[in-house]
Formats: C-alpha cells, sequence, structure tokens
C-alpha cells in the first residue's frame, strides 16, 4: 500500500506509522508541520527516514488532493483533528478541521477513486452520549447517537458523510471509534490524563487525575493496530464500528498501576465525577468485519508504557510539558 496519512503526527498517527513501516507499506504525512517529537519515542531514527513529508492544511480541498495525487496515495488514514478542549473554545475552527478537512480527504478519494481504494478515519465513542436511564450492558453501534459535545457531533456529522460518499460515489470507508486511548505519545486531550499518571510516576511526580467513573482504556498499540488492520482487510462499504479495550473504573486503573509500579501508591489519585460518554460499548461488529482484534491487557499496557517511559527518562529525552 501507498498510504498518505493526516494527523500521522499524533500520537496513535505515531504507532500506526511504526506498524505500516514494518510491514514494508509507503508512508507519507500531509501535515501543517513537521512534527516528528512523538514518532521519534517509538521510532528508530533510520525507520523514520522512510516517511515522507508533504506540508498542507487538510481543510484546503485542493492541497489535499494535490497531496493524493502526488504520492499516489492507494489508501488514506485520516486522524486530523482537533481535540474536545479546542472545539469546546473554538466551534468554528474546530469545525474547520474536523469536519471540512474530513470532507476534503472523501472528495479526493472521490475525485480519485481508480487511484485510492479505502479510506480510513478516525471517528470517536464521542458520538455517544451517556448510556439511557435503565440500559444494561454494551452499547451497540448502531443505536442512536446523541454526542453532548462539539467534538462528538462533528464525528457523527463525519460518519453520515461518509456513508452518503459510499451511496453516492462508491468510496470505500471504515470510520473507527476510540476511547480512553493510552500509551506513549498521548499527551493532549480529555481522556489523555491516565497516560499522564504513568509518566508522572515514571518521573516521581505527584498526579490527580480530575475524573473518575468507568472508562475503556484502549491500548494505544492495539488502536493503531486496528486502524491498519482496517486498511488491509478485505471490506466494502462504508461503516462506522465501536472499539473496546479494558472497561473499568478509574479505581482499578490506579490499582493496577500501583500493581505495576507499587511507588504509585502515594503518588496518583483520581475525582468521581463520570465522563459524558458510554463506558461500555459493543465492539462485536468490528470483530466480525475485520477481526479478530487483539486487546492487550490493562496490566501489560500499563506496565510497557511505564518501561517506555522510564527509559526515556534515563536517556534524557522524555518530555515533561504536559504535566504543566
Amino acid at each position: 500500500m501507498r498510504v498518505l496519512m493526516t494527523g500521522g503526527y499524533g500520537c496513535i498517527g505515531s504507532w500506526a506509522v511504526k506498524r505500516l513501516i514494518k510491514a514494508g507499506h509507503e508512508v507519507s504525512i500531509f501535515d501543517l508541520v513537521e512534527d516528528t517529537h512523538r514518532i521519534d519515542l517509538i521510532l528508530s531514527p533510520e525507520a523514520r527516514t522512510a516517511v515522507r513529508f508533504l506540508a498542507g492544511d487538510v481543510s484546503d480541498p485542493a492541497a489535499v488532493r494535490k497531496a493524493v495525487e502526488e504520492t499516489g496515495a492507494t489508501h488514506i488514514l485520516h486522524l486530523a483533528g482537533l481535540q474536545a478542549p479546542t472545539c469546546r473554545a473554538n466551534p468554528i475552527k474546530g469545525a474547520l478541521v474536523n469536519v471540512i478537512g474530513t470532507l476534503a480527504v472523501f472528495e479526493a478519494a472521490a475525485d480519485l477513486r481508480e487511484q485510492v481504494a479505502r479510506v480510513v478515519y478516525a471517528s470517536s465513542a464521542a458520538v455517544h452520549g451517556p448510556p439511557e436511564e435503565g440500559s444494561k450492558g454494551p452499547l451497540a453501534d448502531r443505536i442512536r447517537l446523541a454526542p453532548l459535545t462539539h467534538y462528538g457531533a462533528y464525528k457523527v456529522c463525519n460518519e453520515l458523510n461518509a456513508r452518503v460518499y459510499w451511496l453516492d460515489r462508491g468510496v470505500v470507508s471504515v470510520g473507527l471509534r476510540p476511547w480512553t486511548v493510552y500509551g506513549v505519545g498521548r499527551d493532549f486531550g480529555m481522556t489523555s490524563e491516565p497516560t499522564k499518571a504513568i509518566k508522572s510516576v515514571a518521573v516521581g511526580r505527584p498526579y490527580q487525575i480530575s475524573y473518575g467513573g468507568y472508562q475503556d482504556l484502549q491500548y494505544v498499540g492495539d488502536v493503531a493496530g486496528t486502524f491498519v488492520r482496517a486498511l488491509e482487510a478485505p471490506f466494502e462499504g462504508a461503516e462506522s464500528f465501536n472499539l473496546r479495550g479494558a472497561v473499568e473504573p478509574i479505581e482499578a486503573f490506579v490499582e493496577t498501576l500501583v500493581q505495576v509500579v507499587p511507588a504509585a501508591g502515594p503518588l496518583v489519585g483520581h475525582g468521581d465525577r463520570q465522563l459524558p460518554i458510554a463506558p461500555s460499548l459493543d465492539d462485536s461488529r468490528l470483530q466480525a468485519a475485520l477481526g479478530p482484534i487483539p486487546r492487550t491487557s490493562l496490566r501489560q499496557g500499563i506496565a510497557e508504557t511505564y518501561e517506555r517511559f522510564a527509559a526515556l527518562h534515563r536517556e534524557g529525552r522524555l518530555d515533561l510539558s504536559d504535566l504543566g
């Protein structure tokens, strides 16, 4: 595959780059600026030289199309987007990147359909609001979507537009809905706090997770692997799928962190506010369509993340600016 990525310098994008390069695929990243600080945490300098960079704005349809043509991309992995806090603070800017940027990607894929076989894009569990009162068990991914944030609303819009592009112009697409992604490189966004807690422990600092309640904790290696699987697996149509990892209360996350690193006990605390997104989502359709999708245990994911942070700290390469 020749893969053009937007958002390739983000957390999930960096891990997806690692997997794509290892599998022998050609990778180009389209972004405003070349910023490799996350990729450098997980990719060797030699491997990074295999990644091509193209400068451009995802909300500029002409620039997106030019990048697709110039790279000869056969697949587009669209991960670019502004996170929930930015969308709340500036809804118009959020819509320009998250909605117009996604339309630009699909328009390029539609215009170059003989070249581009598929678009895989990041939706979000934020398309779901909180579960309805009295509901039990994991929520299916085809239920009524009722987000409570601009960010979630933009993602719903993208999923609907993806379906229209399939119906009108035959663009094959897969949308994936991550929840709380944790791991090396996750340094921004509403649900980045569990990762920041692990990083803080690696450097001996206290950290207070500001919320509590249940979350679906998804190891970034699994999430990136699922995006790559969505690029590679046989598929036709336009569908959006829930992802599922370890659905646990924040207390269980902290307890597991303490099991992995006993020194975390006096360092890490948490609040009790439940985030307004259904914490337990059913991924059976994803497993049936693209599976089997691996799930790293919470203990293993925390351990791998802590060990990498600790190693980077010993090397003097761990950026702590996100900890404040």
